[in-house]
């Protein structure tokens, strides 16, 4: 099984799983990724495909598709980074000198590992609100997919991050009308967006928790109660209701791992080379913890070269780390 032994193999393919695997064939390291979904992307191609992505530095503003789609061009300049798409890791074994890793399609062995798989398993905080169930799919959605779904139609986002503002005003020049719905007065989006969003069209409706969906003939009428009080209703008709209260995510699977780092409120602990406590077992994106650690995409991105650079010290201390990344250089073939 020769063969199988990889220098490094990458848990996870979202955004920054596939730039570690970038950088990582960069250092000509054999490495792989396994990603669970059938495509690489994530949370991003799964949820957020059409959100406007700001804290990627040298774009002004990307689409979570376009972003995938550049991280996936960039990843096939190197065919010898292997992707394993559609593959579950069920387990990890730490042995003297490598980690066996066990899939639904078979084992191989590895020197190292960097999880990148974000908050392990996620799926959308749901909408409490009698009828929600019903709606779902129907006029209740948890993402946007697909602009051209809301056009020219009265959409309500509710929710009150980054997320939920994002897309009140990705759906503004598209929708007919876009109301936004949050349980407090304030927004825990980024000020600037928190800014544009009150210089926009985008009606705010606050402090509203939503109640009740009923259908009425191709509309839904939403019912919100006023924070704080017992009696306090509106109403509210419109075409389609987004909800962003986040995601609850699991890292089940990690801990019914033979391996088991240290955790932090469900994360992985790490030190300032993104390694935990068990030896060559590194961990990078949303997934890792550290005092002072921010869960951007930005960040995760920053973190991969640290993690892959620190294996590759330890695997080939022979090797010249490269200084700047002009010395990042594939030879001439």
């Amino acid at each position: 099984m020769a063969h199988d032994l990889y220098d490094i193999t990458i848990i996870g393919g979202g955004p920054v799983g596939m730039f570690t695997g970038f950088y990582a064939g960069l250092r000509e390291a054999k490495v792989q990724i396994i990603e669970s979904l059938e495509q690489l992307g994530g949370q991003v191609t799964a949820q957020y495909p059409e959100k406007k992505i700001l804290d990627v530095a040298g774009f002004a503003g990307i689409s979570g598709r376009n972003l995938i789609h550049n991280l996936a061009e960039q990843l096939a300049t190197l065919p010898e980074v292997e992707q394993r798409l559609n593959t579950k890791v069920t387990n990890v074994i730490r042995h003297d000198d490598y980690f066996e890793i066990e899939t639904n399609h078979g084992t191989s062995r590895s020197r190292a590992v960097i999880l990148a798989a974000g908050n392990g398993s996620f799926k959308p905080r749901e909408l409490r609100a009698e009828n929600a169930e019903a709606e779902t799919g129907k006029h209740l959605f948890y993402g946007i997919s697909d602009l051209s779904r809301f056009a020219g139609k009265d959409v309500l986002v509710a929710g009150g991050g980054n997320s939920a503002v994002d897309m009140a005003l990705m759906l503004e020049p598209v929708a007919h009308q876009v109301t936004l719905i949050h349980r407090r007065n304030e927004f825990r989006g980024l000020e600037k967006m928190v800014h544009q969003l009150e210089d926009s069209s985008v009606k705010i409706v606050t402090p509203y928790l939503i109640q009740k969906l009923t259908e009425t003939g191709d509309q839904l009428q939403v019912e919100a109660k006023r924070m704080k009080t017992d009696d306090d209703f509106i109403t509210l008709t419109v075409d389609d209701v987004v909800v962003n209260y986040g995601f609850i995510a699991n890292n089940k699977d990690l801990q019914s791992w033979t391996v088991q780092p240290e955790l932090e409120h469900s994360l992985v602990k790490v030190n300032s080379e993104l390694e935990s406590s068990v030896p060559l077992l590194f961990c990078v994106g949303d997934q890792a913890t550290y005092l002072g650690k921010d869960t951007l995409i930005a960040t995760g991105f920053g973190e991969a070269p640290l993690a892959v650079n620190t294996i590759m010290k330890r695997l080939y201390p022979d090797r010249r780390l490269p200084i700047h990344s002009t010395s990042l250089k594939r030879p001439e073939k």
